[in-house]
């Protein structure tokens, strides 16, 4: 069983690597989607103020393009997920809006993201059949920060020329703004 210890931080360097293109859906891909689920919600199970909405194979090391996106990220007793393998960005639309992201592989960093806030999705699910989806909102932003990932993109390569978008999570769940020379600089994101 797969557990939060799976799951790689960075300065590891997985997580700067392009992921691979799944050919076909094999029962290793159904055994490694089983995997990314379970890492997931044992991370989520260990905290008090985060709910794991999403993450993407090369979290637990695994460098395929497959992401997985919860059903209900306002309900933490829905334990489901939606499943992108080989997801594609055909279409960014709308304004480029600014919002908190955290991810499970920076640990205890925050930024305030531009991301597109409405995004067309070409992916395959884990029957193999091909799909297309327009997506809005918070879950746009999640499908662009998983997608990143399939890139070997993390979301502070998106600001790392903003000194003034990078957070922490305080004990009380209150976002802390970082002091970028400090605590950012040179530390272990780059």
């Amino acid at each position: 069983m797969a557990s939060q210890k799976d799951i790689i931080t960075l300065p590891h360097p997985s997580l700067r690597t392009p992921s691979k293109r799944v050919g076909y859906i094999t029962n290793d891909i159904k055994t490694l989607l089983t995997s990314m689920s379970e890492a997931l919600l044992d991370w989520e199970d260990h905290r008090e103020h985060e709910v794991g909405v999403a993450l993407a194979a090369v979290q637990i090391n695994e460098m395929k393009k497959v992401v997985i996106v919860r059903n209900d990220f306002d309900n933490k007793d829905d334990r489901s997920f939606m499943v992108f393998i080989n997801p594609v960005i055909t279409k960014y639309e709308g304004k480029i809006v600014e919002d908190f992201e955290g991810c499970l592989s920076i640990k205890n960093i925050y930024g305030k993201v531009p991301r597109f806030e409405k995004i067309r999705v070409k992916a395959t699910d884990v029957e193999g059949k091909e799909f297309r989806v327009t997506l809005e909102g918070f879950l746009a932003r999640i499908v662009q920060h998983e997608t990143d990932h399939t890139k070997g993109v993390v979301f502070v390569d998106h600001i790392k020329d903003n000194e003034n978008a990078f957070y922490r999570l305080e004990e009380n769940g209150d976002l802390k703004q970082l002091d970028y020379e400090k605590e950012i600089k040179n530390s272990l994101l780059w």
